[in-house]
């Protein structure tokens, strides 16, 4: 019982070095253009050696990246959380709440998170590929609430790939606005386009 206290203790202090590391790394992306800073840049602003700071990111883009690694498992849980009765789309759209929940209660933050992520093409394209990752989970959670084993369907890849582009497109409009617009209304409105008649 120790040994588990002692390890969940290093779980969080690793934890909080992670976020520190990550909320340095941003400031100076902001502040130096994310193309002209190095590894050996960031791990000099954090305080640490080169070799620390990869032992905490093993690129540049995980260190803003990082942040968003949870959001897959968390959408999946939330969907498997839906009632049965409910229509995947109607759940799908629920389930990404747990997403949206992240850009509501830091909007200033967030804003500026996913300005630097979509001007950056390379962080652009580590996003995109870590949101397909996403699609096989959310394909079977929908797939466990219908109550079905085995593989998904194809229909229920579809329907995943095609909320996580209704997300990314209401973030591309919520940014464009400054985040002025409601990005849940944006979010609707980008379902409500998909939705059945």
């Amino acid at each position: 019982m120790q040994a588990t206290g002692r390890t969940r203790t290093r779980d969080i202090a690793r934890a909080a070095v992670r976020a520190e590391l990550a909320e340095v790394a941003f400031e100076l992306f902001l502040r130096e253009g994310y193309d002209q800073v190095t590894l050996d840049d960031l791990a000099s602003a954090a305080g640490v050696s080169r070799s620390t700071f990869l032992r905490y990111f093993g690129t540049k883009e995980e260190a803003v990246l990082s942040a968003f690694d949870a959001h897959g498992a968390q959408v999946a849980y939330a969907l498997r959380e839906r009632s049965s009765d409910e229509d995947d789309w109607v759940a799908l759209r629920r389930a990404l709440d747990t997403v949206i929940e992240h850009y509501r209660r830091d909007p200033a933050g967030a804003l500026a998170t996913t300005r630097l992520v979509r001007n950056t093409p390379a962080l652009c394209t580590r996003q995109l590929e870590k949101q397909q990752g996403w699609r096989p989970g959310l394909a079977q959670a929908l797939a466990e609430r219908a109550g079905t084993s085995g593989p998904p369907a194809l229909g229920l890849t579809v329907k995943a790939a095609a909320a996580l582009d209704c997300l990314n497109i209401a973030l591309d409009h919520w940014t464009a606005s400054d985040g002025r617009l409601d990005l849940i209304d944006l979010l609707d409105e980008a379902f409500a386009a998909l939705s059945p008649r």
